[in-house]
């Protein structure tokens, strides 16, 4: 094989021009997803602290500021709700009841941005007083087959309120398989399941687990959620979710797990969803505010390594500032 002189690399990339023929463009906007925290009320807007520039919404502001994400083409939203203490029990039922804010806040996107894919985020720990994600046992673990139930009861209420899909995130053994089957039977054949199939343990939940309040009051969910040291098991994970019935499968955290995406996308022709996660868009953030890097470079080159890794939808917060920082 022929080596320097003949072969010069730098040919390839002397002038933009020439780096733009042979570069992986940044995926436009239609591919990314804007993860958004909606509350009760009306006239909320609640800075998170943790994630500068993200806020719980009520609903009616949420409306406001999809405005100029659905102008700029975003692809769609993945909802996350969230109640008041009081309204917080052992089993989560609050997550039940169609007349608070994640099905008012589907309901209303639908009717004003139609273009928008709405997804909902399924799960329990943000409405059980103990902030794990399903009821517990008389051990103080999570049962596995009644958070199921819970699980199946909450996902065909966000389908009846006109979700696009829905997001199980609990990592219950069997959650998609309950929930495929309970919309099956309840006549609901086009809705969406994205799994969060190969969901870890991470460390970089912590401004998630702010904005949500979220956090367990006692213990970890270390015995449900990925192993990030177990490779095996984690893309085991997605083999099973595609096997009940997952239409999009997703990898949390992303930039942690490049080589989780790109072993995922070997094994696999469905979709794949990599979640930029809170922490990781934290990062970014404190590390630009100190002056130790460009943001827009540095979210233009994290969301290039996670398209490149094989990821085909990109759900970031930065997809809520995609005019301001990406574009």
């Amino acid at each position: 094989m022929k080596t320097f002189p003949e072969i010069r690399m730098r040919r390839l990339r002397r002038t933009d021009a020439l780096r733009r023929l042979f570069d992986m463009e940044l995926p436009g906007p239609a591919k990314w997803m804007w993860p958004v925290f909606v509350v009760e009320g009306t006239g909320r807007r609640e800075a998170i602290g943790a994630m500068p520039g993200q806020f719980r919404l009520s609903v009616d502001e949420l409306i406001k500021d999809l405005e100029p994400v659905a102008q700029a083409g975003i692809g769609g939203v993945l909802v996350f709700g969230q109640v008041d203490s009081g309204q917080k029990d052992a089993a989560g039922s609050a997550a039940l009841d169609d007349r608070l804010a994640v099905h008012r806040a589907v309901r209303e996107i639908k009717r004003r941005y139609p273009g928008l894919v709405v997804m909902t985020d399924v799960c329990l720990c943000a409405y059980t007083r103990h902030g794990h994600c399903g009821p517990l046992t008389a051990g103080g673990e999570v049962d596995n087959d009644a958070s199921l139930e819970m699980l199946r009861r909450v996902a065909l209420s966000h389908a009846a309120a006109g979700a696009d899909g829905v997001a199980p995130s609990a990592m219950m053994d069997g959650q998609v398989a309950a929930i495929r089957s309970a919309l099956e039977e309840s006549g609901f054949h086009q809705t969406l399941i994205m799994s969060y199939s190969t969901k870890f343990a991470s460390s970089m939940y912590g401004p998630f687990r702010d904005a949500e309040q979220s956090s367990p009051q006692s213990g970890d969910r270390r015995g449900y959620q990925a192993s990030y040291g177990d490779l095996r098991q984690a893309l085991r994970e997605s083999d099973l979710d595609e096997a009940e019935g997952a239409d999009i499968l997703m990898v949390k955290p992303a930039l942690f797990y490049l080589d989780v995406i790109t072993r995922l996308r070997e094994r696999t022709d469905l979709p794949i969803a990599a979640y930029n996660v809170s922490g990781e868009y934290s990062m970014l953030l404190a590390t630009a505010e100190r002056g130790w890097g460009d943001l827009k470079g540095m979210v233009r080159e994290s969301m290039t390594a996670i398209s490149r890794a094989g990821a085909d939808i990109l759900i970031s917060y930065w997809a809520g500032r995609y005019a301001e920082i990406v574009k």
